[in-house]
């Protein structure tokens, strides 16, 4: 782990850059449970006060320190991103597997239900959940309903490494020595897609948080949560462009556009490392 660490930071740049990103969310995770406020709590600072000395990223209409309550935002939405990707891991996990490996009328069964998730409207179904759940719709209910719609392109991505390596002599040796099918897919294929599972796991993370800024937005997620989406919804709520307020959109974006950057140029730089031929070519080999 700490030479795959040590040949990212040396030899990718890009990795380098998302490593500086991803520490400053972390250290405003961590700051998170030393806030001298309470996220939940209005009027503790002066009102509209510009970013300053004293208020790093200002302050807002609510009377809230910006800078703080993001603190809480990045937290809420980084484990919003986390849990997602946990539930549509194991689900294109276990489907991925068990189509690739079974075949027959299971793999036609399992593709045909991994089908219908990939062309269902998503985001019109998430609003009309939003609408019909909108008192329990709660940051770990809305992951849970994102990690149920965020695996089928996995999946099929899974199923089609375990479709090749079914054809491997290491799996005919393990099926003419009486193993079972489900020990075959765990010791010999599982270890095999486990790279391409962390891959699209950060990938997954930046979808899910990318849907709840996009449902926050348009308040249908817990706007009383502190999240990356519900600063941009309070900012819109109380006209923060038109009173000149700008900071309360600015921060939240700059803080958003920080996340993401760090998750994507980190799962790129990961996925060229994982392909033995790209990382040769990285490390000078």
């Amino acid at each position: 782990m700490f030479k795959v660490l040590r040949d990212l930071l040396r030899y990718d740049g890009r990795f380098r850059i998302a490593f500086i990103f991803l520490s400053a969310v972390v250290l405003m995770i961590i700051l998170s449970f030393v806030s001298p406020y309470d996220p939940n709590k209005s009027f503790e600072v002066l009102m509209d006060a510009p970013p300053s000395s004293e208020y790093i990223f200002g302050t807002t209409s609510r009377g809230q320190d910006l800078f703080w309550w993001l603190t809480f935002a990045v937290r809420n939405s980084l484990f919003l991103g986390i849990v997602t990707a946990i539930i549509s891991r194991v689900i294109a996990v276990l489907v991925g597997l068990t189509a690739g490996y079974q075949g027959g009328w299971i793999d036609k069964g399992l593709m045909a239900l991994n089908d219908s998730f990939v062309i269902l409207p998503l985001l019109p179904i998430l609003i009309l959940l939003g609408f019909l759940l909108r008192e329990q719709m709660n940051l770990f209910n809305l992951a849970i309903i994102l990690g149920l719609f965020g695996w089928p392109y996995d999946a099929r991505l899974i199923r089609s490494q375990v479709l090749s390596l079914r054809e491997r002599s290491f799996t005919r040796t393990a099926v003419y020595s009486g193993t079972s099918g489900f020990w075959i897919t765990i010791n010999e294929h599982l270890p095999f897609v486990l790279p391409i599972v962390f891959a699209t796991t950060i990938n997954n993370m930046l979808w899910s948080i990318g849907m709840e800024v996009t449902l926050s937005i348009l308040g249908l997620s817990d706007l009383t949560t502190p999240t990356i989406g519900t600063a941009l919804y309070w900012a819109n709520q109380h006209g923060a462009l038109v009173a000149g307020v700008w900071w309360w959109i600015a921060a939240p974006t700059l803080v958003a556009i920080v996340l993401f950057l760090g998750l994507y140029l980190l799962f790129a730089s990961i996925n060229e490392y994982i392909d033995p031929r790209t990382r040769l070519r990285l490390i000078g080999g």
